[in-house]
C-alpha cells in the first residue's frame, strides 16, 4: 500500500512540475514574441468592417428575434402602414437607400435541376462560384447546389463505407443524397432567397446570419431575377461619406419643414455626421433618430442650436 501512495505522490509532483514548467514556457513566449505591425491599410480595414458589422446589426435589431427555419425570405414592406402579422419582417427603404436589386447581378447565373453532377463541375468553374441556385423547368428555384455537395458525393464513393442497420439517420440522409446524379439529388434544399425590394442591410443580415457569400433573388412566386454577392453589398453599405452626406441631407429634405432646413449644415468625416446651425427642439429630435437609423451612421453629433 506505501508503495502505491508513492507513486502517486510522485506522479502528482511529477504533474505539478510540468504544469508550472508549462505556464513559465507560456510567459516566455508572450515576452519574446514580437506585437505584430499593423499593415497602412489595417485602419482602414478595421473601420470598414466596423461599420459593416453596425449596418448588419442595425438590420437585424429591426428584424427583432426571427423564428429559426431553414427558409428564409426577406420581403420589403407593404406600402399599409400596417402590414399583416404573417407577412416577413422588413422595414421601408428610407430616402436614398440602396435595395438589392440595385446591386444584384443580371442575368443570374444558375443550374438546371436536372443537370448531371459532373456538368455542375464544370459550370462552378466556369462561373468561379462555389454555389449556385437550382431552377426548376418554370425558373422557380427549388435549392442550392455547391462545390461541397460535389466533394461530399466523391468522399463517399470513393470511401466505400455504408451506413448500418443502426446507422444515424443523418448519415443515411447523407449517403442517400451522395448516391444522386443530378443537381436535384445533390442540391441543398429549400434555399434562402431574398426579394429585390429588400434593403441592402436586410440583405446584409440574412447572408451573415446564413453564412452565405451569395444569396438567390426571386420575385413573390420564387423565380430567379438576380444573385446578390456579400461583398457587393458590403460595397454598398459601406458608401464614403459624400454618400453618407447625401442620405443625410435627403433625409433633412424629407423630415424638416422647409422653413428649417436651411438653417442646417450637414459634415460627415469617418461615418460620423456633425450637424450644426439652429433648429426647434422637437424637429431636431425627429431629424436625430432618422439620421441614427441610417445603416452605416457611426455617430451623429449634434451641435444644433435652439431655433429662433
Amino acid at each position: 500500500m506505501r508503495e502505491t501512495g508513492t507513486v502517486g505522490s510522485r506522479r502528482t509532483e511529477e504533474a505539478a512540475v510540468d504544469a508550472h514548467e508549462n505556464r513559465s514556457a507560456q510567459r516566455e513566449a508572450c515576452r519574446e514574441t514580437p506585437d505584430r505591425r499593423w499593415s497602412p491599410g489595417e485602419t482602414a480595414r478595421q473601420e470598414v468592417l466596423l461599420r459593416y458589422l453596425g449596418a448588419v446589426a442595425a438590420a437585424a435589431a429591426g428584424h427583432g428575434a426571427l423564428e429559426e427555419r431553414p427558409y428564409r425570405t426577406v420581403r420589403p414592406a407593404p406600402p399599409s402602414p400596417s402590414p399583416s402579422p404573417s407577412s416577413s419582417p422588413s422595414s421601408s427603404p428610407g430616402p436614398g437607400q440602396l435595395v438589392v436589386r440595385d446591386v444584384m447581378d443580371v442575368p443570374a447565373a444558375h443550374i438546371r435541376a436536372d443537370l448531371p453532377y459532373r456538368d455542375i463541375a464544370r459550370v462552378l468553374a466556369r462561373e468561379q462560384a462555389g454555389a449556385l441556385p437550382v431552377v426548376d423547368a418554370e425558373d422557380h428555384v427549388v435549392g442550392v447546389v455547391s462545390e461541397s455537395d460535389l466533394l461530399a458525393k466523391v468522399a463517399f464513393e470513393a470511401s466505400g463505407h455504408r451506413p448500418g442497420p443502426i446507422g444515424g439517420l443523418r448519415e443515411r440522409r447523407l449517403h442517400g443524397k451522395a448516391r444522386g446524379e443530378t443537381a436535384a439529388d445533390l442540391m441543398t434544399s429549400p434555399a434562402i432567397t431574398v426579394l429585390p425590394g429588400a434593403t441592402v442591410a436586410e440583405a446584409a443580415w440574412l447572408a451573415a446570419l446564413s453564412r452565405l457569400k451569395r444569396m438567390p433573388v426571386t420575385d413573390r412566386a420564387g423565380r430567379l431575377v438576380g444573385v446578390v454577392r456579400r461583398d457587393a453589398l458590403l460595397q454598398a453599405l459601406i458608401r464614403d461619406d459624400a454618400g453618407i452626406r447625401a442620405e443625410v441631407e435627403a433625409t433633412v429634405e424629407a423630415t424638416c419643414p422647409p422653413a428649417d432646413r436651411d438653417a442646417v449644415q450637414v459634415a460627415v468625416h469617418d461615418g460620423i455626421v456633425e450637424l450644426t446651425g439652429r433648429m426647434p427642439a422637437a424637429t431636431a429630435r425627429r431629424l436625430l433618430a432618422e439620421i441614427e437609423r441610417i445603416a452605416d451612421v457611426i455617430e451623429v453629433k449634434n451641435l444644433l442650436g435652439p431655433g429662433i
